[in-house]
């Protein structure tokens, strides 16, 4: 039994190392592989936030008003990514949703965490020339 975890242990962790986001969901042929893919595609999205957010923080820094707004913003937004996965999968216990529910989950996750990229994004890309509507995008 041990030898058994352990080779299995072994495949998984060969397979996490050697994702490809770009086509992992494509070339995973098992529901293990599906799942670790969907995990990579969520540490990625999760990844890219984290600098996006970081980034704004620094080019904002001497906006006191503006950064503390921003950290309510994205607390906020988290309490809506939460609940959002919540309502999705409001039976959140594994069995429910059988063997697809951490890839579910982690799609779902990556996804929301992607939109929220994009949109925070415009802080740093900037708005056109005379959007009276662009309030603190510069």
């Amino acid at each position: 039994m041990r030898y058994l975890l352990a080779l299995l242990f072994m495949n998984c962790c060969a397979f996490a190392a050697e994702i490809n986001p770009e086509n992992c969901m494509e070339v995973a042929n098992t529901q293990l592989k599906m799942n670790q893919c969907a995990q990579s595609l969520l540490k990625n999205s999760d990844i890219e936030l984290t600098k996006v957010y970081l980034a704004i923080k620094e080019k904002y820094k001497h906006d006191n008003v503006f950064i503390k707004k921003l950290v309510i913003a994205q607390r906020t937004w988290i309490t809506y990514r939460d609940a959002q996965i919540d309502m999705i999968y409001q039976h959140m216990e594994h069995l429910y949703y059988g063997s697809v529910f951490p890839m579910c989950v982690s799609l779902k996750l990556a996804e929301l965490t992607t939109e929220r990229t994009r949109v925070l994004k415009q802080w740093l890309t900037g708005t056109v020339n005379g959007d009276v509507c662009s309030g603190s995008i510069e």
